[in-house]
């Protein structure tokens, strides 16, 4: 590696040590900091050897985090990753460590006091506005349906 090559490890690697980044964003940065592709991509190799980036420890991490403190929905943390040009494969298989209760016990709850705390006029008014605070939250239409419905009936 040329010596601008070498200080972009050196930055990059310092950065990955202090914050779980995926390779889409250090390509990103690596870009930023004055690098070709040519020069990025020997670069980026050399910091997933040295276990610096690793995209399958990032996604879990990301969709773990996102889900837990953030309240996103499965849609919602699969956009962001794809953003962040992380492979389909990966996102699918960290989506499936969300434990499906708990997908569900967070949809409903999310709905349950969003619905407290909601002005509406008419139960159909409530509805649409209840299912695009969920949609917008990342969560299915169909698992907002079912628990609109069995929240909507239970009140």
């Amino acid at each position: 590696m040329q010596n601008q090559q070498q200080e972009a490890f050196q930055r990059a690697a310092n950065l990955c040590s202090r914050y779980e980044k995926c390779s889409g964003d250090i390509f990103q940065k690596l870009i930023q900091w004055g690098l070709t592709e040519d020069e990025a991509f020997p670069v980026l190799d050399a910091l997933k050897e040295e276990k610096y980036i690793d995209d399958e420890r990032f996604t879990c991490s990301f969709v773990r985090d996102k889900f837990r403190f953030n309240k996103w929905g499965k849609l919602k943390i699969s956009n962001h990753l794809r953003a962040k040009r992380v492979e389909q494969r990966l996102i699918d298989e960290a989506l499936t460590e969300i434990d499906e209760s708990d997908y569900l016990d967070l949809l409903e709850r999310l709905l349950r006091e969003k619905n407290r705390n909601l002005k509406a006029g008419s139960e159909q008014e409530r509805k649409a506005k209840l299912f695009r605070f969920a949609q917008g939250r990342g969560f299915e239409g169909n698992l907002i349906f079912e628990a609109l419905s069995q929240l909507l009936t239970s009140d």
